[in-house]
This record gives structure tokens, sequence and C-alpha cells, in this order.
């Protein structure tokens, strides 16, 4: 009686035993077969949990914006404010200002909101020119001109009005530039995501 009740708790350890081997090995299969076409999607809201940080955490949208500040004004401070003394004339100040402003957008800019961004591709909406290619070191280039032509124009209007009612003008640093920058960029965002509405509710309507 003895003997058979070993011999049953002795099969029953061996089969919990096997299973057990089998369960691990079979999670260790998948693990080293995972890719992207047979891993479960996961919401982003499972994945906050797991990542690091404390409880204050900034928004995606608030650290795109902050990047964008901060590469404006440090754009300011090098080539505008670092190359004053060189570049006497105001025109050649605002050529490499607006020319130094489109490819820091390019190559630094939209590459750094490229590795924050949660998900991938989350921060296209803050790219005027979000297609990776050549030719978008040139429209880049070509959009900061136009950004930077509006900036001039607030400058000289705020100015004038200044002179008129006897106050100080404001003068460029870059604090202020780059907050003012970001606000033409952001209205040309939105000019952007209107269009983009009317057109495609337009081929709906076709």
């Amino acid at each position: 009686m003895a003997k058979e009740k070993n011999k049953k708790q002795s099969n029953e350890e061996r089969k919990a035993a096997e299973d057990y081997y089998k369960l691990h090995s079979q999670a260790v299969k998948d693990l080293a077969t995972a890719n992207e076409e047979n891993s479960p999607e996961v919401s982003e809201e499972e994945l906050r949990k797991y990542r690091s940080g404390g409880k204050f955490r900034l928004s995606e949208t608030v650290k795109a914006l902050l990047v964008k500040y901060w590469f404006n004004g440090s754009v300011c401070f090098f080539f505008f404010l670092g190359l004053g003394n060189y570049l006497r004339d105001l025109l050649d100040q605002l050529f490499v200002l607006g020319f130094a402003m489109g490819i820091i957008t390019d190559i630094l800019v939209n590459n750094v909101l490229r590795f924050i961004a949660k998900p991938e591709g989350g921060n296209d909406k803050w790219m005027m020119i979000p297609q990776k290619k050549l030719s978008s070191l040139f429209l880049n280039i070509g959009y900061a001109f136009v950004v930077l032509f509006f900036v001039y124009m607030f400058y000289n209007l705020v100015n004038t009005i200044l002179q008129k009612l006897g106050g100080s003008i404001l003068t460029v640093e870059p604090l202020l530039f780059a907050l003012i920058y970001l606000g033409f960029d952001l209205l040309f965002f939105g000019m952007k995501k209107m269009l983009k509405n009317i057109i495609s509710d337009a081929k709906k309507k076709v």
C-alpha cells in the first residue's frame, strides 16, 4: 500500500516536472522567435505602468514644444547674437539665421522629436515636413525663412507701436525670440491641419 502511494506520488512529481519543463521551454521558444508580427499589441496605457520615472511626467506635447523652443533659442544665441559682431548688415544676419534654423530643424530637431516619440511617429504632427528625405532639408530651410519673415515683421510692428507710445523697443534675445518663432510655427501647423481637413472633407463629398 505504501509502495503504491509512493509510486503514485513519484509519478505526479515527474509529471509536474515535465509540465514545468515544457512550459518554460515554450516560453523560451516564444521569446526567441518574438517579432512585430507575432507579438500581441499592448496599449500605451499599459506600457506607461512599466516605464521608469516619477509621478510628475511631462506630456508628449509639452516635451515636443520644449524641444522646439530650446533649439529656437539656441540657434538665435549662436547664429544671430554670436555672429552679430562679424555680420553688421541685418539682412546678412537674417539670412544666416534662417539658413541655420532650417538645417538645425531638419538634422537635429526633427530627429530628436522622432527619438522621443511615444508611440513611434507620434511627434510627426509637430514637424512641418515629417518625411525623412534629402529634399526635406531644402524644404525646411525654405519654411524657416517664411517663419523668420513673420517674426521679423512682428518685431517691426511691436517696436513701431512701442516707439509711438514712447516706450523702449524690443531687442532680439534668445528666450523671447524662441517664443515668438514657436508661436508662428504653431500658427502654420494649425493652418496646415485646417487645410488638410478641408481637402479631406472635399474628397469625401466627391
